[in-house]
């Protein structure tokens, strides 16, 4: 990853282009085996693998000495019950939440980790490849893990397209593209045999992973099978046009911080925001209606208030996940960044915060998307499955 990020914030545009879209001819690998998501190592989580052995069940902590910590630290580290039985084990000075946990309705999360395969030598990461899958378990420890309320978390490991694919027009890279999603739609398969058929679902995901949960929503929504069933999709970092994709994805956006049923996203950039690679992708790919997205609106729901296009001062961030120098930890610092919508659909966060190496050019914070509004984030998801088992 640190070569991609080099290349991104040095060389431009154009040049990482070159740099980072693989000049070799798309390979298609074998099909999974029909069964290959029944095997447990195919899943970075899901139930039955144990708090330690899962990072999207991690607690981060506050800040040592925060004020405006909203629990006082326990002494000793407590453990707490999910909905479905498993242990968690809490960071001795992480807000106990084994209360608010008994009061959390019952439901189920599907979320496809972002891109950690940054090579050109392929379209596709394998399975198997060491250093991609060991940087994506450390993105579902700091990403998935907002949704750690869950009675489950389902998390697969697929054969992601390479970064490069997705700066590109050629047809290889939509070919890597529609591979990394057969992987998802096949474990996607296996998590709905799985979970409990009155059990609601939510369905999330980050960047390459939002990409291919808003494409299950277009493709998979009107599936009898989910019918009632998806309380609420969060498909952030990936960009959602109002006009040419939303209406495709048969939820609405989320109008108020209540609403289920609905869809939240968002994109992040600090100020002053030059947004120029980030819409030049967006207005030259086509929406899910087939035609151009040009400079038709994104949707934007703010990850503080919880409403469509909204804005709020940083005193109402319940808690930025600031990561450790190598992202394997981290620690929750409350009121540190703002956020507002503007009128093409970015979330404005203000100054650049301290969260280490982490932005594109043009003070794109996409990278920490769900880290700036860690803690929003896991109490939106708790309020809107709370309005969504008081309205099914």
């Amino acid at each position: 990853m640190a070569a991609g990020l080099f290349a991104l914030r040095v060389w431009g545009d154009e040049l990482t282009e070159v740099a980072m879209v693989p000049d070799t001819e798309f390979v298609e690998q074998d099909p999974l085996e029909l069964n290959a998501y029944q095997d447990p190592d195919m899943w970075f989580s899901r139930p039955g693998k144990g708090a330690a052995n899962d990072p999207a069940r991690w607690e981060p902590q506050f800040a040592e000495g925060d004020a405006t910590n909203p629990a006082a630290p326990p002494e000793e580290p407590t453990a707490s019950a999910t909905p479905n039985g498993e242990v968690v084990q809490s960071d001795a000075s992480a807000p106990d939440v084994s209360e608010a946990r008994e009061e959390v309705p019952s439901f189920a999360v599907f979320f496809v980790h972002p891109t950690s395969y940054f090579n050109r030598s392929a379209w596709n990461a394998t399975i198997d490849e060491a250093e991609s899958q060991n940087r994506a378990r450390i993105m579902v420890r700091g990403l998935a893990s907002a949704f750690n309320q869950a009675s489950e978390i389902w998390v697969p490991r697929y054969r992601q397209a390479t970064f490069g694919a997705f700066l590109t027009d050629a047809p290889e890279a939509t070919s890597a593209i529609d591979a990394a999603y057969r992987d998802v739609e096949q474990a996607f398969d296996f998590f709905l045999d799985s979970v409990p058929a009155d059990r609601p679902i939510v369905l999330a995901g980050h960047s390459q992973g939002a990409y291919h949960i808003t494409r299950l929503l277009q493709e998979r929504g009107g599936d009898p099978a989910l019918e009632g069933r998806i309380a609420m999709a969060y498909p952030i970092g990936w960009p959602i046009s109002l006009e040419n994709d939303l209406p495709e994805l048969r939820l609405p956006a989320c109008a108020s911080a209540s609403q289920s049923g609905c869809i939240v996203s968002w994109a992040s950039f600090a100020e002053p925001a030059d947004p120029g690679l980030f819409f030049r992708r967006y207005s030259s790919t086509p929406g899910f209606n087939g035609q151009p997205r040009g400079d038709s609106p994104i949707l934007c729901v703010n990850p503080i208030t919880g409403t469509l296009n909204g804005e709020a001062p940083m005193s109402e961030n319940l808690g930025t996940l600031v990561p450790e120098e190598d992202f394997s930890t981290g620690e929750l610092l409350p009121g540190a960044v703002p956020a507002r919508c503007n009128e093409q659909g970015l979330l404005l966060i203000g100054d650049p915060p301290e969260m280490g190496n982490q932005r594109f050019p043009g003070n794109n914070y996409h990278l920490v998307d769900i880290p700036l509004f860690w803690k929003n984030l896991q109490q939106d998801v708790v309020t809107r499955m709370r309005s969504w088992q008081q309205t099914s």
